[in-house]
């Protein structure tokens, strides 16, 4: 039973085979023609038995042979269809990511991050599901994703976290005599019906803490699980929010040419903290790790947006 053959020597002898002589098959691997025999050799030592019939230095191939080559080019088909889905892998031009997200980021971040780095890639497949900030924590935690992003998690020795902080801004009405002002704070709202998360929520919390310790009375017309409809009712006149940066720019990028709204500033600064997470038990893929860069960089411009 052979149990170490070599490419060489089954590519030697298919080549043998399609040529029908040492000498072409050494011409067309670039060998000598002794070196040719020499693996044949080697071969059938290696399976035990004979393939070829030896008349006056002439391969006559056997039965045996022709069985055996059908074989071999199967497995350098395989081989070979092998080394160049490496090489697609090795270019990022094949293969296939997980990537988690929140509501928040699925509305335009993921999809416009992933329509930018597949736009040449059309071999790449993605598997993208949306959950809650704490959910795609333990998605990630669990190594069942790629990527996650959403809101900051606790520190977890699972979980490798990039972090960002966008700061706050104020959407308000673009007819409202605050649109113009450089920057917004709680006693400027005290008469403006607000659309707010809910109450658990950290820019929630931050926001009341605000306007608490401004002394002004914060008026909530509005409970929202994102920012997404309080913005679009922003737009409408119907009330003033105050959001971070991401969802700010998220909405100005997904509605250019919607006027109705402006951001402003919004003073005392409130972060909200969220990251690009990676399961900390395994590295990242080469497709992986180039993905997690493009989407880095792109969140620099959320971190930069403040207006108008």
């Amino acid at each position: 039973m052979a149990k170490h053959l070599s490419f060489r020597q089954i590519r030697t002898f298919v080549e043998v085979m399609r040529t029908g002589s040492l000498s072409e098959a050494a011409r067309v691997m670039g060998r000598t023609q002794p070196s040719i025999s020499a693996t044949i050799s080697g071969l059938e030592e290696e399976v035990g038995f004979q393939l070829f019939e030896r008349e006056r230095k002439r391969l006559t191939p056997r039965p045996e042979a022709h069985y055996f080559l059908e074989e071999a080019q199967l497995i350098l088909d395989r081989l070979t269809n092998s080394i160049k889905t490496l090489q697609e892998i090795g270019n990022l031009t094949k293969g296939n990511l997980r990537i988690v997200c929140n509501p928040a980021a699925a509305n335009y971040f993921i999809p416009q991050t992933l329509s930018d780095f597949l736009g040449d890639k059309p071999e790449l497949t993605v598997s993208l599901m949306i959950r809650s900030s704490p959910v795609v924590a333990d998605l990630i935690a669990s190594q069942h994703y790629d990527i996650g992003f959403g809101e900051s998690p606790a520190s977890r020795e699972t979980i490798n976290s990039h972090h960002f902080a966008f700061p706050c801004v104020c959407a308000v009405s673009a007819a409202s005599s605050l649109a113009h002002r450089k920057a917004i704070g709680p006693k400027d709202l005290q008469e403006t019906p607000m659309a707010l998360l809910y109450n658990e929520h950290s820019i929630t919390i931050r926001t009341k803490r605000a306007f608490e310790d401004a002394g002004a009375t914060l008026h909530r017309r509005f409970e929202c699980q994102t920012f997404r409809p309080a913005l679009h009712m922003t737009a409408q006149g119907l009330c003033a929010v105050i959001c971070d940066s991401f969802s700010a720019y998220s909405f100005r990028q997904e509605h250019p040419n919607r006027t109705g709204i402006a951001f402003i500033p919004f003073e005392p600064t409130i972060y909200l903290n969220m990251s690009l997470m990676t399961p900390a038990s395994r590295p990242l893929s080469m497709l992986g790790e180039a993905l997690f860069e493009e989407a880095s960089s792109q969140l620099e411009k959320y971190l930069a947006f403040r207006g108008p």
